[in-house]
């Protein structure tokens, strides 16, 4: 058994301290190495830069240690236990490296746990203690890695089964909220640190049939002895990373409802559908996995042109899950869905990368996203969760509601994710095929494998569903629900770049492509200070472009860098690529039943 303890060494200095302990080191010379990226966060991250000192020694003699390369270490050979000693700095205050302050500790197995290389399978212990003074005696912890003698939320020994389960339950320390439920009999627990007053109660209270509906999706949990829901609350923040028995979030603790508060705000809609999202991946990527992630190298990148299934058929069912549970209305998940569809047609990247080629390349394209993302890219995310929405209504058209996405699934639990022999590159597309009684490969060579738009106005009128494509009215227009016929308004300028403000200052972060921004030569980084010699205020850019008569030119100040420069701009219509949808009232009894099938995910004849 490889023995580790985890000493928060000093809070101050934001210092964990990791003791490893080798009984049987290898013969000729123990290598241990650290992980370079996080399962389920597809980029190199390279965690042994925070690893700042490292020594060993062996029965109480020192053993000299030569680095091989930026995460690899090689101990002198020596006889008896090998113990490594190595200190590493946490302040990255995210879901998938560490963080130690005086409020909290936090971590992944990937930034502290070396692997101990030709011992990977051998089980581990981990004794996780309490910092050193009397202002952390109030502390607890919180994990899903199975106690060795201790209590839930006490600090003490743990287990695992081996290096890959070992990394795969993140350590959340401190004094942190917490709530529980029970959900078909398991344990599910909620902890959340960071200065908030969130009504727990009624946060556990709404993710219960959220839960339950991902479960009957597939027929039952996985086997756990518990789940987590990990939680850390910020001014401005906002992401998640799913675990085999857990999830770590990051989120606004203003979305968080207050005691008192009955509705859901904007905010706590999206706080429930990013839970919903990591717990669906209890069954899709946990367990349902890519082959070439089953037992995946982590020193270096691992590629797949499926993660438009893995992340988008989840991001599919994770705000589809909203509305089957009870937890938002019809309209509010059409909201929610039209926003999506905006994201996607609001950047002609879409016409560049097919969504097979953005899953391929999310190591050096999706996760380094830069100023001309949205012209180069599309989102695996967001196109994918589209392609999960036409396949789920085609499958449903083929088989006149017989049969849904929610089958492919279930198929996939039985076939890949029970036997964890991992998902080869086709292995979907099959499955669909059969539940469908039909050969699909038109569609996904459409869908996956060229840039083309997916026909959703015909897919979703199959289901009483409208949807109407038309010009943003300013850069903050999401799309959404048609409160009226849009087609009535009038058409307006825009300048065809995002922007931000810093300081009082309004930058560009993007120039979008064949934009009248574009062609006047405006680049992202560019402060502009005055539209036409009068100054533009922080959030009135848009506003005064808004303004301008189409058809004539107006000239921009700018600054570029420290240099004043002038452009001169077309105004021109925003062009059609904002979406909104409306469940359509006329309709038969049988489009009916459809769409109320769609949207609670029972057969037309339950």
């Amino acid at each position: 058994m490889i023995e580790y303890r985890i000493n928060p060494l000093s809070p101050e200095a934001h210092l964990f301290g990791v003791v490893i302990s080798i009984s049987n080191p290898a013969p000729e010379g123990q290598i241990v190495t650290l992980p370079a990226w996080i399962p389920g966060s597809y980029m190199i991250r390279d965690f042994a830069r925070n690893i700042i000192s490292l020594s060993a020694e062996c029965m109480g003699i020192k053993v000299s240690v030569r680095k091989i390369d930026k995460q690899t270490w090689q101990c002198s050979s020596c006889e008896g236990e090998l113990v490594l000693r190595y200190e590493v700095y946490a302040w990255d205050l995210s879901v998938r490296s560490a963080h130690l302050d005086t409020t909290h500790g936090y971590f992944n197995g990937t930034s502290l746990f070396l692997r101990v290389r030709g011992k990977e399978s051998e089980p581990c212990r981990v004794d996780i203690r309490r910092p050193l003074g009397i202002q952390y005696q109030d502390w607890r912890l919180a994990t899903t890695l199975q106690p060795d003698g201790v209590a839930f939320l006490e600090f003490g020994r743990y287990r695992a089964r081996d290096y890959e389960d070992l990394i795969d339950h993140p350590v959340e320390m401190g004094c942190f909220g917490y709530a529980s439920i029970q959900v078909e009999g398991v344990p599910h627990e909620f902890v959340i640190t960071g200065r908030q007053n969130a009504d727990l109660d009624r946060i556990c209270k709404d993710l219960e049939p959220i839960c339950r509906s991902h479960i009957n999706l597939f027929g039952g949990l996985p086997k756990m002895d518990r789940y987590l829901f990990m939680v850390t609350a910020v001014g401005d923040g906002y992401g998640g990373l799913e675990h085999r028995s857990s999830t770590s979030l990051i989120c606004k603790r203003d979305a968080l409802p207050l005691r008192g508060d009955e509705d859901i705000s904007e905010g706590y809609r999206q706080f429930l559908g990013l839970c919903s999202h990591e717990y669906f991946h209890l069954w899709n990527v946990k367990r349902i996995r890519p082959r070439v992630f089953k037992e995946a190298d982590l020193s270096k990148e691992v590629y797949s042109s499926l993660l438009w299934a893995f992340e988008g058929i989840t991001s599919y069912y994770d705000d589809l899950g909203l509305v089957r549970s009870g937890c938002i209305d019809s309209e509010s998940y059409l909201e929610l869905l039209a926003q999506n569809m905006t994201r996607v047609h609001g950047g002609s990247g879409r016409l560049k990368q097919t969504v097979s080629e953005s899953s391929f390349d999310t190591w050096t394209k999706f996760y380094k996203q830069d100023e001309n993302a949205p012209n180069a890219i599309v989102s695996y995310y967001s196109k994918g969760a589209l392609v999960a929405l036409a396949l789920d209504l085609i499958i449903r058209k083929t088989t006149g509601s017989r049969r849904s996405l929610d089958d492919v699934m279930r198929n996939l639990w039985r076939r890949f994710g029970l036997s964890d022999i991992g998902v080869a590159d086709h292995d979907i597309e099959k499955i669909a095929s059969e539940v469908a009684g039909k050969d699909l490969t038109i569609f996904f060579d459409a869908a996956l494998r060229s840039t083309a738009d997916l026909p959703l106005a015909e897919m979703l009128g199959y289901v009483g569903v409208g949807l109407d494509i038309r010009p943003a009215k300013s850069t903050d227009d999401k799309g959404g629900l048609r409160q009226r016929d849009n087609k009535n308004d009038k058409p307006v300028p825009i300048l065809g770049a995002r922007h931000k403000t810093v300081g009082g200052d309004t930058r560009l972060t993007s120039v979008l492509a064949g934009s009248p921004a574009q062609r006047s030569g405006l680049s992202a980084g560019d402060v502009i200070f005055a539209l036409n010699e009068i100054r533009v205020f922080p959030g009135k850019l848009d506003q005064m472009v808004a303004r301008t008569p189409i058809g004539s030119d107006f000239i921009v100040h700018a600054f570029r860098r420290d240099e004043l420069a002038e452009f001169k701009v077309r105004a021109e219509p925003a062009p059609d690529d904002t979406c909104d949808l409306w469940l359509v009232d006329d309709i038969d009894n049988d489009t009916s039943g459809r769409r109320q099938s769609w949207l609670t995910g029972k057969s037309c004849n339950q």
